[in-house]
């Protein structure tokens, strides 16, 4: 099938074309540019003469191929001729998107004796003689270290820890833009749990709050856990329960759009790693009974042992209380709802047909999701993707953003599943009751007042259950 996807700021160029300056000539231009589908942005004037215009139009594209084909279809123009094509998401890159920044200012020498040598030994004498006075006479408590060995990067996989630094970067640019909290990545070139632990432990001083990213499973489950136990700063591996915190609350406005009963509710899992199994443990949590979850082996059930995969086994253990078995085709009929974290084309229209009525479909898998909002329109009663070219985006910058500021806020020790319910419930409450819709389950990413409000939930949360230090 083939499906008419709209062009995003993913894929945006930017064209510097010259060409006669004579009337016309633009509207030639952008007119060939619409009918290749290209979404025009932006049109700038560079410099005007009498003789020739140079102009910048800047065009959301659906992918490479398609930015490719936008310059050949504006270099055919008669007349035009193309000065150079500029990719926006490269140029944004450039540099890096952080740095780091003085609060101070540092101009006489006076400056330098108060923030430096000598002054700054006092400041370390009083560490050292009050060990928790780091957390007010250090960046300690407001910083968190983004960490990556680059094993399971968005929809990229095993790329490395080089080529994951744009992500973390990325992390950290949103922590800081949305809750002032100052983040660093830190990229391990090592896939060996054991070293991965170690070197967060080592680096543990100089941070107030941990967070693990783009970690494959089953490694992520161990060393999440091992941290867990042996830091006394909170660790949250996004993928994991990042994932599942946004999940919850998406469902949570969903199932009240079409009104359906929480308990008994039959939703079907494709993908069972990190967020797979954190997701099942949530929406469990919740109060959900009935989850059927499927990876490449189809169902998994209690009647496989799974010896080589023992997060698949205990998955097995918790979910699926009818222990049907089989693949995608008898786990989704009568289903209200399906959760993909798998892979693109998973799912498709013929098998959303056998849901039940007024069918909820979170197809998160990215870029592509496991089904095109376009293919299923018209049976689906909500429609959800991890995209932001589309309604409903459900998106892990809801979660952590207002969860490490509740984490550092509350000088939390652990991150416990009260805290992960407390933040999905704030994320819900950000689309008011009135407004909710098919089309409007999830609040804007840059609503920060969503962000103030999950710390503030899981602050609480935090100091309810004993693991705050800070009130």
């Amino acid at each position: 099938m083939n499906i008419n996807r709209q062009p995003g700021a993913a894929h945006s160029i930017t064209i510097r074309i010259s060409y006669p300056n004579q009337v016309g000539m633009l509207g030639q231009i952008t007119t060939v540019i619409s009918a290749a589908g290209g979404d025009i942005g932006a049109i700038d004037i560079v410099s005007s003469g009498r003789s020739h215009m140079v102009r910048d139009i800047t065009i959301n594209a659906r992918d490479e191929a398609h930015s490719g084909m936008l310059s050949n279809v504006v270099e055919l123009v008669d007349d035009v001729t193309i000065i150079n094509v500029s990719d926006q998401v490269f140029l944004r890159h450039l540099g890096g998107k952080i740095e780091m920044r003085s609060k101070t200012p540092i101009k006489t020498r006076n400056d330098m004796s108060i923030v430096y040598t000598p002054g700054v030994a006092r400041i370390s004498s009083a560490i050292q003689k009050k060990p928790e006075s780091v957390w007010n006479l250090t960046s300690k408590s407001n910083t968190v270290a983004v960490v990556t060995d680059g094993s399971a990067v968005l929809g990229l996989g095993d790329i490395g820890p080089s080529a994951a630094l744009p992500v973390m970067e990325g992390k950290a640019q949103l922590l800081k833009e949305l809750v002032d909290v100052d983040a660093w990545p830190i990229a391990l070139d090592t896939n060996d749990p054991n070293k991965i632990i170690e070197a967060v432990k080592l680096i543990s001083p100089g941070f107030g709050a941990i967070n693990l990213e783009d970690i494959s499973a089953p490694r992520c489950f161990e060393i999440e856990q091992r941290l867990h136990e042996e830091l006394d700063i909170p660790v949250f591996h996004d993928d994991q329960h990042g994932t599942a915190i946004v999940i919850l609350a998406a469902l949570y406005n969903a199932v009240k759009v079409v009104e359906k009963e929480w308990s008994e509710l039959k939703v079907v899992q494709v993908g069972i790693g990190a967020a797979g199994v954190a997701t099942a443990k949530l929406l469990i949590k919740s109060g959900i009974r009935n989850i059927i979850g499927l990876d490449k082996e189809g169902i998994l059930d209690k009647n496989q042992s799974y010896q080589q995969n023992p997060v698949w086994r205990e998955y097995s253990q918790i979910t699926n209380p009818n222990n049907v078995s089989g693949n995608l085709t008898e786990a989704i009929v009568d289903a209200d709802i399906f959760v993909g974290l798998s892979g693109s084309g998973v799912l498709s229209p013929k098998d959303v047909k056998t849901m039940n009525k007024d069918p909820i479909i979170l197809a998160m898998a990215n870029p592509d999701p496991e089904i095109w909002p376009e293919e299923i329109d018209e049976y689906v009663a909500v429609m959800a993707t991890g995209r932001s070219d589309y309604p409903n985006q459900v998106n892990n910058a809801l979660c952590f953003p207002g969860m490490f500021r509740g984490l550092l806020d509350a000088r939390a020790q652990k991150v416990t599943d009260e805290m992960k319910m407390a933040a999905a419930l704030a994320i819900s409450e950000g689309v008011p009751s009135n407004h909710l819709n098919n089309d409007y389950i999830m609040p804007s990413i840059f609503d920060t007042d969503v962000a103030y409000e999950v710390a503030k939930n899981v602050k609480m949360a935090a100091i309810k259950g004993g693991v705050a230090l800070k009130r």
